[in-house]
């Protein structure tokens, strides 16, 4: 079987739109729909709107963390070191790198108004791209609204999912003249909702939740990692869609342009029922689904995902799980069930991985529900898919879709549940370096429960990996701080770099233009999408820095690349084939963005050259760490917050006057308004 996609299958299901995958609200999705001229006409009108200023009632003093002065490193001790010194430290001195990849949010609505960050308030509202939008009212009237806080009193841990399909991406970023506006977030949200006649509330309420943002009251664990380490302020989501491609990216750089480049006739919109590359949907992988025909070694799927349903196709471009095989590439793959099928596509990688001679450097991809977890009642078996994945989010496994991991038990070893991270990390089993991915699911193994009271909030909140309309924030903060608390406690910390990002961004407004880089098939833009929070721990970081360098979810395994001395995979020959044939069919960037591609930052500038030169002492443990008790305790429970964490949000300190529209709501289909 050469290429894993079956048509004759596909014929289950006629009705099929790719576009109406990616709204969940317990896993359920909602289909786009498209206005009337007359709206279009009216939402094109120029914005006459009052400036957003004065006080909020509540007046916040906070004291700032005494923590960060005692380790902060005067510039007189920071070294001037070249790339070439700053790279050849942080090899001598980082061997275990951390990625705990969450889901679903814009750097906006979690850090749009962090202290020295480019966020909500950085210049006038009316020079911030999109931050006056219009939508429309449940009478037809033409409403007006700008971004505003939510936070405990909303219960703003627990929100619905908003559309982050790459078909409202791209309406919502709103490019005129190849350059986002970043205005349509709000209208694009509320036409989700309906198909004809006048916008139902729910619509409304959509258009509004799509323009709120958090801070440190609500999310005070990544807030105080913002504060006390790095955080990055231009990483931006590489693809314009929902989440499965960002899986894809955080270990390929690319969704499958290359394959897209090498087989035409899997162009996405040529295959049937939304399947195709590059990957722009949520599609499941083949690999587990009812079309995977192994009997031994089938990856699991989610009991909540129909294995019947019709499935990607199988990917097949070079990804960081194959490029660290180095040296031992060639014989990892032998394992492989079906090399023609899987293996194709990356021949001549293969080869070159073998013959150049880096040693290999271990990975493993730990997502919560992959195998038995704590959670599962039922059987131990990880091969059986049915009933003990209860928290497993199948198309949030990157991995899973390569044949050559997922139909190789050499490579598909390597892919683990949350708990065995818990247990390698306490028996102290990782080996002496390497890459390890981390992510939750749609349970959390911590036993918490959302501090809102209401039940369909107390059960359909309970996910950790924080994606809206399942998850909850603060306990998927809980999750992260849980496991850097075990990480810092063992021997990995002293060598250890840890990045916290999320996948996509929700959907969710954010004010910065990204760069346009690429096209998809039918011509819209590709790469790159809206901001993704990102933040990067390490004994040897930088403190209390927001760094600006650009860069997207490539930047990760860019960072991988020079740590360990990779061959970039856009540097692989089978890449750079690909990318050669895009350069003769006049489209760009048809490759991995991890080199070859300008404003791609790999994550140097977030570490401390004193640091690394020993001219300062490494970070302690104790710096990371966030007490137990906190940790096991909501903050919206504990009080823990602003205050505590010293850090005053930019909207205090500018006096802006927080406007929550009247019929607000954060759930509008979990929690409909009466």
């Amino acid at each position: 079987m050469l290429r894993k996609f079956n048509l004759i299958h596909h014929k289950c299901r006629v009705n099929y739109n790719p576009e109406s995958e990616n709204r969940k609200v317990s896993y359920m999705k909602r289909s786009l729909s498209v206005k009337a001229t007359l709206l279009l006409a009216a939402l094109a009108a120029p914005i006459s709107y009052a400036s957003p200023t004065g006080h909020d009632p509540k007046h916040l003093a906070v004291t700032p963390d005494p923590a960060v002065a005692r380790y902060a490193v005067p510039a007189s001790r920071e070294p001037k070191l070249s790339n070439e010194q700053l790279v050849k430290l942080l090899r001598k001195r980082i061997k275990h790198v951390f990625i705990f990849y969450q889901e679903n949010r814009s750097f906006d609505s979690y850090f749009g108004t962090f202290p020295g960050a480019v966020g909500l308030y950085s210049q006038p509202a009316s020079q911030t791209p999109g931050y006056y939008e219009k939508f429309e009212g449940i009478d037809g009237s033409i409403r007006n609204i700008h971004p505003f806080r939510i936070g405990p009193a909303q219960f703003a841990a627990d929100t619905d999912d908003v559309d982050h399909s790459h078909g409202s991406i791209v309406s919502k970023i709103d490019i005129v003249n190849g350059s986002p506006q970043m205005d349509k977030f709000a209208i694009t949200e509320e036409r989700d909702s309906f198909h004809s006649g006048l916008p139902p509330l729910k619509g409304v309420q959509y258009a509004e939740l799509a323009m709120a943002y958090e801070d440190g009251d609500t999310i005070p664990f990544l807030w105080r990692y913002a504060n006390r380490f790095v955080l990055f302020d231009h990483i931006f989501q590489e693809i314009t869609g929902p989440s499965t491609p960002g899986n894809l990216c955080i270990i390929g750089a690319q969704s499958g342009v290359t394959q897209w480049m090498l087989h035409p006739e899997e162009e996405a919109g040529k295959v049937p029922y939304g399947a195709g590359v590059p990957v722009l949907n949520d599609k499941n992988p083949y690999w587990g689904s009812s079309e995977d025909k192994n009997t031994a070694g089938k990856m699991p799927y989610s009991p909540f995902d129909n294995p019947n349903h019709p499935p990607q196709i199988n990917l097949a471009y070079a990804t960081l799980p194959l490029s660290l095989n180095g040296a031992e590439t060639g014989a990892v793959t032998q394992s492989d069930r079906d090399s023609a099928g899987d293996l194709g596509d990356v021949k001549d990688d293969v080869a070159y991985l073998t013959s150049n001679g880096k040693r290999a450097v271990p990975w493993n991809w730990f997502e919560e529900g992959f195998d038995k977890e704590p959670t599962d009642s039922k059987s131990s078996d990880p091969v059986d898919a049915s009933g003990i994945h209860a928290s497993y989010i199948t198309h949030h496994n990157g991995p899973q879709y390569f044949g050559y991991i997922s139909n190789n038990p050499a490579m598909s070893s390597h892919l683990k549940g949350l708990q065995d991270f818990y247990s390698a990390i306490a028996h102290h089993t990782l080996p002496a370096r390497g890459v390890f991915y981390v992510k939750g699911g749609g349970e959390n193994l911590m036993g918490l429960k959302p501090a809102c009271p209401d039940p369909r909030a107390q059960t359909g909140y309970l996910g950790d990996d924080d994606h809206p309309g399942y998850s909850d924030a603060q306990i998927s903060e809980a999750m992260v701080a849980e496991a850097i608390n075990k990480i810092a406690a063992s021997p990995y910390w002293k060598d250890s770099a840890i990045i916290i990002t999320w996948d996509d961004s929700e959907g969710d407004y954010d004010n910065v233009p990204p760069p346009l880089r690429s096209l998809d098939p039918q011509g819209r833009v590709l790469s790159d999408g809206p901001r993704v929070p990102f933040l990067l721990i390490s004994p040897f970081a930088k403190t209390h820095t927001v760094e600006h360098s650009v860069g997207d979810q490539a930047s990760v395994v860019k960072f991988v690349d020079t740590l360990f001395d990779l061959t970039p995979l856009a540097d692989l020959p089978d890449e750079k084939k690909g990318r050669e044939i895009g350069n003769a069919k006049g489209l760009q960037n048809m490759g991995p963005f991890d080199d070859l591609v300008s404003d791609v930052t790999d994550l140097l500038g977030g570490f401390d050259p004193a640091r690394l030169s020993g001219r300062a002492q490494p970070l302690p443990a104790s710096y990371v760490m966030i007490p137990e008790k906190l940790v096991h305790t909501l903050p919206q429970q504990s009080g823990y917050g602003l205050k505590q964490i010293g850090v005053l949000p930019t909207d205090y300190q500018k006096g802006i006057k927080n406007e929550i529209p009247a019929d607000f709501n954060p759930r509008p289909s979990t929690t409909p308004s009466k």
